[in-house]
Parts: structure tokens; sequence; C-alpha cells
């Protein structure tokens, strides 16, 4: 089953929701503000093809890993590359290898950085394009789901 984690426009806190079309009125725990959320039944089946949050069809896949552990890893290792003369790297690669393969993949809203884990279809989302992000946060350029074509 897919979950979707908004993040509340008025405190910035995290909110796991799992889709329901009769759930359109999301409210914070934190800050206790409510807004919108646009639920289909394509999302009650875990199939991703519009954000409930801004409507847009843009996403990209990633792994499912806290980027702030990921540079955690690679301060510690270049701090112990001193007294390993370069081998806590080889170990960070390795660490690194292995978590790629065994992590899940999530989708990622360009527009508004909403998360969902446990699509069905994120096999079928392309990776980050730094081109298509600039586009849509700088210019508001809504690409319909299509991949950026040259």
């Amino acid at each position: 089953m897919m979950t979707v984690l908004f993040t509340c426009p008025q405190c910035q806190s995290a909110i796991h929701v799992y889709p329901k079309v009769e759930n359109s009125i999301v409210k914070c725990d934190v800050c206790e503000h409510s807004f919108k959320a646009h639920f289909t039944h394509e999302h009650e089946k875990s199939l991703l093809k519009e954000c409930p949050m801004c409507l847009r069809k843009d996403f990209y896949v990633q792994k499912d890993f806290n980027r702030k552990m990921g540079v955690f890893l690679f301060i510690l290792a270049a701090i112990l590359s001193v007294f390993t003369y370069g081998l806590s790297f080889v170990v960070l690669y390795l660490v690194d290898f292995f978590l790629f393969k065994k992590l899940p993949s999530i989708a990622v809203c360009y527009k508004c950085n909403t998360i969902f884990k446990g699509a069905c279809n994120v096999n079928d989302i392309t990776g980050f394009n730094h081109e298509m992000n600039d586009r849509i946060v700088y210019s508001d350029h809504d690409f319909q789901g299509k991949p950026l074509s040259h």
C-alpha cells in the first residue's frame, strides 16, 4: 500500500497519510493546520499519476535514504581516512553499494516535494533531472508527466 508524506505548509512538519478518496482534508498533528488533498481511486490502488497536493504529474525517483545520514557517513569516512590510509572510503563505497541494492525506491513530486512510498509504478518514473527541476521550481513549467526533450 502506498503512503504519502506531505509537508505541512504552515509549520513544515511531516504528515504521513494513507490515500483514501474520502480523506480529502489533511490535518497537521503539530500545528493543527488543515489543507485539501485530492486523492483519487488510482492513489488508493498505489498508482501514482498525479500529485494529490499540487495536482502536477512531474515526479522523480530516488532511494529511500536519509541524505543527512549519507553526509554524516561521508564525513566520518573522511576523518577516518587519515588513520586508515583511505580504506574507510572503500568501506563506505561497499556500504553504499549494499544499501543501494537493498533500499526501496520512492517517488518525489518536483513541484511540492511530496514523497510517495510504495507506489506500484515507481519503476516507470525517471530519476532526478536538474534542468526539469529548475524549470519547474523557478519558472513554474508544467511538463504534464512527460520527460524533458530537446
